[in-house]
């Protein structure tokens, strides 16, 4: 399976492969999310390692589960041949309610066909109330023409 753009990465195909990213979790679909992932890639998520695309697919069942109108920008830091660093921000509430942004920085690293073979993932929370949120496009991918982070 090849999963365009694949490295060495540009500019330009660099920010479409985050911009592709940003769009298939914006779904909140975890198959769809996971098939970007190679069989074993490996993640470091807050706390938490993951191990493979059936556990990147629990991992995200249950996030999506508990993280209810989560909507997410991407926008690319840096990028080298098989490596793009982003930066993202997310917003999503709970079950009673409880807004949160969440802020947040990713490192990549892909294989020879453009699937992600490992990410690393630091992220802080910070509560907001409703009326603060930034992201109240719906639900689905961030349409054109609203603006990313830069």
């Amino acid at each position: 399976m090849i999963r365009q753009p694949i490295p060495p990465f540009t500019r330009e195909t660099a920010a479409l492969k985050a911009r592709l990213a940003e769009d298939a979790w914006n779904t909140r679909d975890p198959v769809r999310v996971a098939a970007a992932y190679t069989e074993d890639s490996r993640w470091r998520n807050r706390d938490q390692f993951i191990h493979g695309r059936d556990a990147i697919v629990a991992f995200l069942e249950k996030k999506w589960a508990e993280e209810l109108d989560y909507r997410l920008v991407k926008d690319v830091w840096a990028f080298g041949a098989d490596r793009i660093a982003v930066r993202f921000v997310y917003e999503c509430r709970d079950a009673a309610g409880a807004w949160r942004r969440a802020y947040g920085n990713e490192q990549w690293e892909f294989d020879e066909r453009g699937l992600m073979r490992r990410r690393e993932a630091s992220i802080n929370d910070l509560p907001i109330g409703e009326g603060e949120r930034l992201f109240r496009w719906p639900l689905g991918p961030r349409p054109e023409g609203h603006p990313g982070l830069a």
